[in-house]
């Protein structure tokens, strides 16, 4: 039977890896400084000089763009590294052991899940103030839940099949069984999870910081960029325009990466 090609994965995977390339540029280089002011170029449309025009303080927008998406990208490394990495060892001890930590911590997740994880990350952030440390821990601990289901359930399939059976029956340790045999065998609901957590990592942070809880000026952040933006919808469109494509962009691309990886899955 001949395969059909995986387009969303190629294309999710191309536009992942141009918008990764240019944000790990702007990490080392930027046309001009993120908070270099020009009062002669105050909402300058956009020109060779400035690719996606200038802000309402003469700034150069694809500065701050390229700047604000690094921040994003890396909160959003932060905690989907957070969210993975304890929710692989809650959800694999709970679906490997079960017993009575096992239902307390699944309710305890089902409960935390049950609400809008920004809703609950915007309480927590309020509480203990804006700031990037503050919102990666925030957002890493809502997203643990999520992982720690998931890996749940495939531990709970995998315990009982004959395989690890004969590996017990060998002799072989728990935590070789957990970590060498078991775990490889999750990433392929693994995969496509982390890139889903990652497009709600960078979703969350945007709407944080365009309700003010976010990133703080002077450090350039795409929410709240877009949240300043909107005053000038009429007299600078381009501001907008280029800070919300590259929202769209980034999510798009792990989004259609994420149901290729899904595809893949399904397929195998």
């Amino acid at each position: 039977m001949k395969k059909t090609r995986n387009s969303f994965f190629y294309i999710g995977g191309a536009l992942s890896l141009v918008m990764t390339l240019l944000i790990l540029v702007g990490y080392i280089w930027t046309p001009y400084s993120p908070t270099q002011m020009d009062a002669a170029a105050i909402n300058q449309a956009p020109t060779l000089s400035h690719l996606l025009g200038t802000d309402n303080f003469g700034r150069d927008i694809f500065s701050r763009v390229l700047e604000g998406a690094g921040t994003s990208f890396l909160i959003a490394v932060c905690v989907v590294a957070i969210g993975c990495i304890c929710g692989i060892l809650i959800g694999s001890l709970c679906g490997y052991y079960g017993g009575i930590a096992d239902a307390i911590l699944t309710r305890l997740c089902d409960s935390i899940t049950a609400f809008p994880s920004v809703l609950l990350a915007l309480v927590v952030v309020s509480i203990m103030g804006p700031g990037t440390y503050n919102i990666i821990l925030a957002l890493g601990l809502l997203f643990i839940p999520s992982f720690a289901r998931i890996v749940r359930g495939e531990f709970a399939r995998c315990r009982d099949l004959n395989y690890i059976q004969s590996a017990k029956l060998m002799g072989v340790g728990n935590a070789r069984i957990l970590f060498r045999h078991i775990l490889p065998n999750t990433r392929s609901v693994l995969l496509p999870t982390i890139t889903i957590g990652f497009n709600n990592a960078i979703l969350s942070e945007a709407s944080m910081s365009f309700l003010g809880l976010g990133i703080q000026p002077p450090h350039a952040s795409l929410g709240s960029m877009l949240s300043d933006s909107q005053t000038y919808l009429g007299s600078a469109p381009w501001y907008a325009i280029g800070v919300g494509g590259t929202i769209v962009l980034l999510i798009l691309g792990f989004s259609l990466l994420g149901e290729g990886l899904q595809q893949r899955a399904r397929r195998t």
